[in-house]
This record gives structure tokens, sequence and C-alpha cells, in this order.
């Protein structure tokens, strides 16, 4: 699976947000400013090429609809984060987030507990 640049994740985000879509609803959810409708529609063909979006027929006009999941999609670029930026290690993740972003003891503890939970 391919990372998205920002605004094809932008329009990711609107799509998997809508559930199903035309481009002006894409538009209308994505941040300002506002980008213009071709702009939208090129960027919504390219995520169709690579396989995220795909497309029902109404007439001359398309309602786009995500064919990889939010949580498909997250878990890609999750697991690309930790292996490029913490040589594929977990403890090395979470070492960092509990030094460098100041995690506190109430929030490691409820990682603690949702790893606990996870294993049994």
């Amino acid at each position: 699976m391919q990372k998205l640049a920002k605004r094809e994740e932008q329009i990711m985000q609107a799509c998997w947000h809508l559930g199903t879509a035309f481009i002006k609803d894409i538009i209308a959810e994505l941040p300002e400013p506002k980008p213009h409708y071709n702009s939208v529609a090129t960027m919504v063909r390219i995520l169709e090429e690579k396989g995220f979006l795909d497309h029902e027929t109404f007439g001359n006009t398309f309602r786009y609809f995500p064919v990889v999941s939010k949580d498909q999609y997250q878990k890609h670029a999750f697991d690309d984060m930790v292996r490029q930026y913490f040589n594929n290690s977990y403890p090395s993740m979470l070492a960092y987030f509990a030094k460098e972003q100041k995690i506190s003891k109430e929030e490691i503890n409820e990682i603690l507990e949702i790893i606990k939970s996870q294993k049994k």
C-alpha cells in the first residue's frame, strides 16, 4: 500500500467520514482554503488509480467510496512509522512517547491495561 500525500490523506479522511461522496461533498469537508473543484477531481482520480477509492455512476456524475478502510490505512501508516523511525521496535516507540511527549503516568497505565487486555 502506498503512502498518501497530505492532500490525498485529507481527501481520504473526508471519504472515510462521509462513506460515499460526490466531489462537492469532499470539498466541503476539506480545510480552508478550499481547493478548486478540478484539483480535487484530479486527486480523486489518482486515488482511484492507487486503489484507495472507487465510484458508482449517476448519469454523468460519479459518487466515490473508499475501497481501503481507515483502519487498514492507519495500520499500514503506523507500521511504516515504527519501521522508519523506531527500527521496527515498539518498545523504542513507547519509550520515545514516554520521554519526549510527556505522557502522564495515568496515560501510561491506560496503555499498559490495553496491552494486558490484548494478551488475554
